[in-house]
């Protein structure tokens, strides 16, 4: 695919889906430089919100559309902020504010394991019956305070399993390697080449 559409407006997102398609020569787009506006997240499962937000970006543009939904989840809060983590600390959005609250929730815990989740969704067009899926999880824990300055998200407290480093601490490409997105968009690249 020369060009896609990514379902969002997140830049770290853009940046980091970019460095793992520039093998390729894939163009990415988001859907807010197309003035699209962001679909509804309604559901409890990060596989529907990502079909949704897929739907939504493929009927508007008519190319295929690549959508994430991700979000960490932490064993001890039950899977919490899991579908919700972009607005955990509610709106607007705020990375700083989520991350505040999640170490705010843990101040007491000492058992801090967790996992970002990752299910990516590529639509090939509108009437796309079998969107390609693939899904991904990146085990790790939670640091007690925030470290490093890149990434996104909650990358300054998720410290990932067989390193000392936060994900914010990570170079971007060794973050690309191994992240749950990263490991995503390889399966989903392997998906592809079996079924165009």
């Amino acid at each position: 695919m020369k060009s896609i559409v990514l379902a969002s407006g997140n830049s770290g997102k853009k940046a980091e889906i970019e460095a793992l398609l520039a093998p390729f020569g894939t163009r990415v787009v988001t859907q807010v430089e197309l003035g699209i506006t962001e679909a509804e997240e309604p559901h409890d499962t990060f596989l529907e919100n990502a079909l949704a937000k897929a739907r939504h970006v493929c009927i508007a543009t008519r190319l295929p559309a690549l959508a994430d939904d991700s979000g960490l989840c932490v064993d001890a809060l039950g899977g919490a902020p899991g579908v919700h983590s972009a607005r955990y600390a509610g709106e607007p959005r705020s990375d700083t504010r989520n991350n505040e609250k999640l170490l705010f929730e843990m101040k007491e815990i000492n058992s801090r394991s967790a996992h970002y989740k990752c299910v990516l969704v590529l639509m090939r067009g509108p009437g796309d019956a079998q969107p390609l899926v693939a899904s991904t999880q990146w085990h790790g824990s939670i640091a007690r305070q925030a470290r490093g300055a890149g990434g996104f998200g909650y990358d300054p407290l998720f410290v990932p399993q067989g390193t000392a480093q936060t994900a914010a601490e990570l170079a971007p490409e060794e973050k690309n390697r191994i992240s749950h997105r990263g490991q995503a968009l390889a399966k989903l690249l392997e998906l592809l080449q079996r079924e165009p």
